[in-house]
């Protein structure tokens, strides 16, 4: 074992059914889990629910139920969903189990003893919504500022943690541990936070105010805040103060992925707590973005919700979980609509992957009695299939350590879609008839790289990539991805795959392509009108790396890049070179960009800059600088 990872989502509240951002985070941390099951480390994946708090307990009134009976019932819809997801969690942690809240009282009566919590008064404005309390200051339109929503005036006696003790020390561990909040933006965002003063925190409710939550063991009149109980379940679950081996072995793995709306609880709330117990801090707090539909976060208050259940009995869990994956840059908000779902299912499945799968079948199946044929010598383009697949599980690795599994898809995907052009390039299916053993050869060369694609796309894709693997000669997936080499594919093996894999789905017209550029000038031929030097010096050009370039679905001439200008986050630009350069040729090299463009909508795609080329007779060709430089770099 090279290491131990141990994966966490936050728990979900039971006030409501799941949808598509619980969905999202939890698939996440699957696949995150079967890369590195993959890489050959020990894995432990937790998630669960948060059963206690003002919320729940209102939830249940209005049904008119008993809250433990309303958690009971809630909490099957997410153990259930995750199974229909494929979701292969080891635990999952119910906050009303007896295992948990005998951790949280012990942790309790351990601060109660050192004096870190203390009995106090406290006057401010309480938002039921998100279960804190809120200084006039800090309210916005009189309104909570974190949902918006109502908040009352109480003034009670309760129990405070000494969070504001340990201020200095937590500014010091994010300062010196750069990647400890990811991405930089968030870290940044915390660091903001706590550049102002910090107070302690209001950790009871009085029972005659909220029942519904865990006892304080030294006051039996008060239930401990919502937040202290649930942040719990991350030690609680894996053997806090009862096994002291196995909790000491995965907590120093621990990566926390959580949503950015709970990024202040877990980066400061929690790691004060932990601090205060005398606990290590957790490897990485990962925010994640927020699904958005029509630029608006899903929210059931607003009725955007999308339920996961819906797309997965429509159109798969594979596809799914594919989506979910490939769309969604981690730090980053993602529009959802089923329109781009369905892009991309056809785009990316559909054609690269599941075109590739089906056409080597039929070639198998009709020209080599569907076992799969001799290797020969390599010549024309076989070695650079071969390099391309052997490189791919160090890139697939490099990028999902850095959390991009977008582009480890994208960087995976590329290989079917060189594997498609060598069959182009090759025509086994015309060359079998001349040369059957130069024929043979191709196809079990494309088949070998087709199992590097399914076996680096199996953490996304489980189901259907152990389906796929067998009815294409390769039986199941390796345990190791040390154990996937070249070679590897047993000549005689049968490909029984009867048809497309992923059918192809109609997609509903949404939007035209963009309106064409005014006409060029020719070469060679200035122009007349001339522009001041102040008019120049107004535009921003920076050199940037492009991170991710990828099609814009439904569109011909369209690419989407990501390009890394030295910001906290990637540059969303949209060129228009997709026939002149391809996305895989643009990845890790360096562009120039205009950055101060007005951000524009390009066939529904945002675009925040526009990248430079020089055009030939209708060819473009995209400048690059002529050695690295720093990103961000200006332009003059």
């Amino acid at each position: 074992m090279s290491d131990v990872f141990y994966v966490t989502t936050p728990i979900y509240y039971v006030n409501d059914r799941p949808h598509i951002g619980h969905a999202y985070c939890t698939v996440l941390a699957d696949v995150l889990m079967r890369y590195h099951r993959l890489f050959d480390d020990e894995t432990y994946f937790l998630t669960g629910v948060d059963e206690h708090g003002q919320k729940v307990e209102e939830a249940a009134r209005k049904r008119g139920v008993d809250p433990q009976a309303h958690c009971d019932e809630m909490q099957a819809h997410f153990r259930d969903l995750w199974a229909t997801l494929d979701v292969a969690n080891d635990d999952f942690i119910r906050t009303t189990e007896p295992r948990h809240a005998a951790i949280v009282q012990e942790a309790l009566q351990r601060l109660w003893e050192k004096g870190e919590i203390y009995l106090g008064e406290y006057e401010g404005f309480y938002s039921p919504r998100v279960e804190k309390f809120f200084s006039a200051e800090e309210l916005v339109d009189g309104r909570c500022p974190e949902s918006g929503g109502e908040v009352f005036r109480l003034k009670e006696a309760n129990y405070f943690f000494r969070m504001s003790k340990y201020r200095d020390a937590l500014v010091r561990h994010i300062e010196d541990h750069p990647d400890f909040i990811r991405p930089e933006s968030r870290r940044n965002e915390v660091l903001g936070f706590l550049a102002r003063p910090l107070g302690d925190l209001c950790i009871s409710r009085p029972k005659a105010r909220l029942s519904w939550g865990i006892e304080l063991p030294f006051d039996r009149d008060f239930v401990t805040y919502v937040w202290f109980d649930a942040l719990m379940n991350y030690v609680s679950a894996i053997g806090l103060y009862r096994d002291d081996e196995r909790f000491r072995r995965l907590w120093g793995g621990v990566h926390h992925l959580i949503g950015k709306d709970i990024l202040t609880t877990h980066s400061v709330y929690w790691t004060t707590m932990l601090m205060a117990l005398d606990l290590p801090l957790p490897r990485h707090i990962v925010a994640t973005g927020w699904w958005l539909v029509d630029q608006t976060k899903m929210s059931k208050s607003l009725g955007n919700v999308v339920d996961p259940l819906s797309l997965k009995d429509r159109y798969g869990v594979d596809s799914l979980r594919y989506f979910l994956m490939r769309e969604m840059v981690v730090g980053l908000d993602a529009s959802f609509s089923e329109v781009a779902f369905l892009k991309r299912h056809n785009y990316d499945l559909g054609n690269d992957l599941g075109n590739l799968a089906n056409r080597l079948a039929r070639l198998v199946q009709r020209s080599f009695g569907g076992r799969v044929p001799e290797a020969g010598p390599e010549a024309g383009p076989d070695a650079a299939v071969r390099a391309q697949a052997e490189a791919l599980p160090g890139e697939v690795r490099r990028l999902v350590l850095d959390l991009r599994i977008e582009a480890a898809i994208e960087t995976t995907m590329a290989l079917a879609r060189r594997i498609n052009r060598y069959l182009t390039e090759t025509e086994p299916f015309k060359a079998v008839a001349t040369d059957p053993a130069r024929a043979g050869h191709v196809v079990r060369h494309a088949l070998e790289g087709l199992r590097f694609v399914l076996t680096l796309l199996w953490p996304v894709m489980p189901r259907k990539v152990e389906a796929l693997l067998r009815e294409m000669g390769a039986g199941g997936p390796v345990r190791r991805v040390e154990d996937l080499r070249w070679g590897g594919l047993a000549t005689g093996a049968e490909v029984t795959l009867a048809g497309p894999p992923f059918p192809r789905f109609e997609v509903p017209k949404e939007v035209a392509e963009p309106a064409k550029s005014p006409a060029r000038e020719e070469p060679g031929t200035p122009t007349s009108a001339t522009v001041s030097y102040e008019d120049f010096r107004r535009l921003d050009l920076r050199a940037g790396t492009v991170v991710l370039a990828e099609p814009v679905q439904g569109s011909k001439k369209l690419l989407r890049l990501l390009v890394d200008l030295g910001e906290a986050e990637p540059r969303q630009v949209v060129a228009g070179v997709a026939q002149h350069v391809r996305p895989e040729d643009l990845l890790g090299r360096q562009v120039v960009i205009v950055a101060n463009l007005e951000p524009r909508k390009v066939f529904g795609v945002e675009s925040r800059g526009m990248i430079l080329a020089a055009s030939d007779d209708g060819a473009l060709a995209v400048l690059h600088p002529s050695k690295p430089v720093k990103p961000g770099s200006r332009v003059s």
